[in-house]
This record gives structure tokens, sequence and C-alpha cells, in this order.
């Protein structure tokens, strides 16, 4: 095979491997994700899970404590038992040889036998029973005496022949193989003294009596303790069943509260505190549903009053406009003071019908027949068109305007009328307040959202104000006499108009440093808006340029459309 096939080969399998790879972790991190979810999601999950894990950690505490407990009273008692044969044995060891004087005497070696097979019982030949070795390190004339033949080497211990052959007794637990496999041994070593010299008796006791019973203990205290475990979480299941559907029940009737449908109930079954909570739910959605049809009720006929009212007014006022016209238009040949009365009543009548306009805008809005007539727009001169008309007034009040646009054209998806009026009131809006200083309006656009800011540096507005200067009929300072005569609905409208176009319309001042208001509107129309291309906060403001978030209500998609 050559090796560019090998290479690719290589190739082939790597790009398998890399994909397989990705697959695993992908269906990881799904897996993860979803206990995430369950996790926060789920009360009944939480509960149980913290029961099993509490629970498991007692049972495990409790097991190993009972183990414990168990194997060491096993071993304690076969200590105990160990120790009285090795007191016996060591007696009668000690009854037989003292006979003997010297360790080379003709029955020394007999009588040793006699005493190992006296001690190891009649099964001492079985590999699974105990050892009795006799020995005598310090005599050489005496070899070591076992019961059976073995290699006791591993078990006994230069650790316990030491402490022996000193004099003393000693104890010990060894693994070895003493012809019945790998089994663990107890080890008993006490002196014999003798005429001749100390003999060394020791007792090999297998424990595989006690490590059965032990292993035993163990297994039924797990699978005891797991069955306890699987109840209690299988009881904390139940009960947290019984508690968290109710809470359910309750949650989902309270999402259809909200979606309207306020005949919504939850069922109330029994006396106890969970029908308690249904019946108080219910009773609390009863009120909700009549406060709310009354309010709604007071709404509705407080829309149609309006509307209804502002309808009336137009024959009327249609009628005092026609008289007030023909006196204006002969107030020269009356007297001086019927004259001037003529003027203001001629101002008041158009102020009149700006108010009847701007109420009958109002009622369309809260009675959601606002409808949006969106095309492409140049925003350029549609600035220019909203400026012009107020260049007269801001003459009249020695206010400079001045009108920043890009030079070639913005395009956005809009009404232009409603943009139009936007402007206008802003534009009036910032001559009204700027105390005879400039006012810029100024045109940006990053091609997904275009922002017109109005930027005045008259009184400015004070903490919190920014939010009240779009409530209506709101005034700043209510003292402070108008030059333009409005009508205190035209940021409301404005406000309004931005929000059915999808645009945020915000407002930013400082006491003594002005004020900005800027509309920010999507360059094509239903589009979601994330930022501006203009800064709320002017760069030649003198506080921290934090924007502050925008209104929830402002981010949202332009409703519907819906015709009157």
């Amino acid at each position: 095979m050559s090796r560019a096939s090998l290479l690719e080969i290589s190739r082939t399998a790597r790009a398998r491997a890399r994909a397989l790879w990705g697959l695993v972790v992908r269906q990881v991190t799904l897996f993860l994700v979803t206990i995430e979810h369950t996790w926060r999601r789920s009360l009944q999950v939480r509960v149980v899970t913290l029961t099993l894990v509490v629970s498991s950690l007692l049972v495990a505490v409790f097991a190993y404590v009972v183990a414990y407990r168990s194997s060491t009273i096993l071993l304690d008692r076969a200590k105990q038992s160990v120790d009285a044969q090795l007191d016996s044995g060591q007696a009668f060891a000690s009854e037989q040889l003292i006979v003997f004087g010297k360790p080379f005497e003709p029955n020394v070696r007999g009588t040793l036998q006699d005493i190992v097979s006296n001690l190891a019982g009649g099964d001492s030949q079985d590999p699974s029973s105990g050892l009795v070795v006799v020995r005598a390190d310090n005599v050489n004339e005496i070899t070591a005496v076992q019961s059976r033949p073995g290699d006791i080497s591993g078990v006994l211990g230069g650790d316990i022949t030491r402490v022996v052959r000193d004099g003393g007794r000693a104890t010990a637990i060894r693994s070895g193989n003493l012809g019945a496999g790998q089994v663990k041994y107890l080890v008993k070593g006490t002196p014999v003294s003798t005429k001749f010299g100390q003999v060394e008796l020791y007792y090999i006791e297998p424990l595989t009596t006690q490590d059965s019973a032990a292993t035993q203990i163990n297994a039924t205290v797990l699978a005891t303790g797991a069955t306890l475990v699987l109840l209690l979480g299988l009881l904390s299941a139940l009960v947290t069943r019984l508690v968290v559907r109710p809470v359910r029940v309750a949650a989902r009737t309270a999402q259809r509260l909200s979606a309207g449908l306020l005949d919504q109930r939850m069922v109330v079954s029994g006396e106890d505190d969970l029908a308690l909570l249904a019946a108080s739910f219910n009773q609390m959605a009863a009120n909700l549903q009549r406060q709310i049809v009354r309010l709604e009720d007071m709404s509705r006929l407080q829309r149609r009053f309006t509307s209804d009212v502002s309808h009336e007014l137009r024959t009327p006022l249609t009628t005092v406009r026609m008289a007030a016209d023909l006196i204006f238009a002969e107030r020269e040949r009356f007297p001086a003071d019927v004259s001037r009365t003529a003027e203001i009543l001629q101002t008041e009548l158009d102020r009149f019908e700006s108010l009847l306009t701007d109420l009958l805008e109002i009622s369309r809005y809260d009675a959601g027949f606002a409808m949006l007539d969106a095309e492409p727009t140049d925003l350029v001169p549609l600035v220019h068109r909203g400026v012009e008309p107020l260049r007269a007034l801001a003459e009249r009040c020695g206010v400079e305007l001045r009108v920043e646009v890009p030079a070639s054209p913005v395009i956005v998806e809009a009404d232009p009328r409603r943009v139009e009026r936007i402007l206008r009131n802003l534009v009036g809006n910032a001559v009204e307040h700027a105390e005879g200083r400039p006012v810029v309006v100024r045109l940006v656009s990053d091609g997904v959202a275009a922002a017109v800011a109005v930027r005045d540096h008259g009184l400015g507005l004070k903490p919190g104000e920014e939010k009240l200067v779009f409530n209506r009929f709101w005034r700043a300072d209510p003292s402070r006499a108008r030059q333009t005569g409005g009508t205190g609905l035209g940021l409301s409208i404005s406000l309004e108009d931005a929000r059915l176009h999808g645009g945020w319309l915000e407002a930013w001042g400082a006491p003594g440093q002005g004020a900005q208001f800027r509309l920010t509107l999507p360059v094509r129309a239903g589009d979601r808006l994330t930022a501006s291309p203009v800064r709320l906060v002017p760069e030649d403001a003198d506080v921290p340029a934090v924007t502050p978030p925008p209104q929830p209500r402002a981010i949202t998609q332009a409703p519907a459309e819906v015709a009157p």
C-alpha cells in the first residue's frame, strides 16, 4: 500500500474519530442540560434526590458502624476462646513437661507430640482446622512440633516469636495458606516454663467462621439499607406528589388566569391545608375577576366617553370656528378691546382644536385601533419638514435650530406622518425649554437602526423625570408659561407612535445641563431593536455616560395593524 493511501486512511480515521467524539460530547451536554433543567424546574425531583442522598449517607454510616461492631464482637469472642484454650494448654503442657530435667531425655520428643495431639483435638488433620505448635528456640536439642505438617513461616512471624521468646504473650492476625487456601488466622503464643528451659506454645486458629458471619451481616445490613433507602425515596416521592400536585394545579390555573381565562378555578376536596389553599385561591381569583371586569368596564366607558366627547364637540366647535373666523376677519373694524378679544378667541380655538385632535388620537390608541401605514421613507427630508415649521417659534424665543443629517439618504420603513409628528413634538418641546440656547437635531443610521436625537441646553430634567415626561398632561414646572400653547399630550402620542413602529423613544436630562430625546427606529419594519446608533447621554454632559437599559415595552415587536 502506498504512502498516500496510508495518509488518506489516517485522515479519514481521524475525521471519523473527531466526528464520533463531537457526537459523544453533544449527547453528554444534552443529557447534562436536561438534568439541570429538570433539577431547576421540578420540586419533586429535588426533594426525592435530597432524600435519597441524605438517607444513603445515614444508612452507609449505620452499616459501617454495624459491620465494624459485628466484626469486633466476633473477633473478641474468638480471642477469648483462644485465650481460654491457651491457658488450658499452657497448664497442660507445663504438667507434662515438669518431669523432665534435661531436653535430651528420650521421652521429651514423644511427650511434645502427645501434648500437641491432645491440644489439637481429634480433627487436627483437617486443613480447615486450627494448628497447635510447640517450639523451643532457646533449646537447641528440641525441634518444633506441629499438630499437622505445613509451612507456618508466613503466619508465625518473627515479631510474634520474639515476644514469646522474651517471656510475654503475643497476639496477631495473619493471612496465609496452610492447606485450605488463603485464610485469615488468629495467632496467639505463650511461653511454657520447664526445668530444662522455656518452651513456646502457639495456637493458630482460622477466622473463617467469623469472616463468613461478618460477611453475611454486612450483606444483610447493606440489603436492608438499600431497601430502606428505596422505600424512603418512594415515600418521599408519594408525599411530595401529594403536596406538589395541588401547587402545580394552582400554577396552571394562575397561568390560565394571567392569559385572560378569568373563569378558571381549582377543585376543592377535603378540609386540610391544601383544600384551604385551593379555596383561598378560588376566592382570590373571583375577587380579581370582579375587579378586572369592573376596571375593564370603567376603562371602556372612559375610552368611549373620550371618543364620544371628542366627536360630539366637533359640531359645535365647527360652528364656533365659523363665527370666530368671521369676527377675526373683521377685527380691524371693531374697537381695540374687541379686536384683542377676537385674537384671543382665535388662539384658544386653535388650541382647543389641537386638543380635540390629540384626544381622538389617544382614544384610537386606547381602543387598539391605531394602524401603522409603513412605507420606505427617506428620513433626511422628513427631519427638515419636521423642523422647518418651528423655525419661526425658535426665532421668537431666541433659539438657534441646528440640523445635522447625513449627505446620503437614510431609508427606513416607517409611517412618515407619525414620524414627522414625533419630530415636531420633540423639537417644539426642546425649543420651549431651551432658555434661548441652541437646539441640535441629529440623524444617524448604522444600517440596522436609525436614530434622531434632539438636544437642548436649557433647564434639563430632575432625576426620575425622564420617565414622567411621557405621561399625559405632565409638566415639569406647572407655573411656567407655555410659548407654544401645547395640549400636554404631544409626548404621550409620540411615545405611542414610536412603539407602533417597534422603536424606542427615550429621554435624558440633568439639572442645568439640558435634555436629550432620542427616537430609534428599525430600518426594516417589524425587526427587533438591540442597540441605538446614538448615545442617550450626550458626550458634552458632565455625568457618567451610562446608557440606561431600554424600556421593556419598547423592545417588543410592533403591534399588529387593526383596522378601525
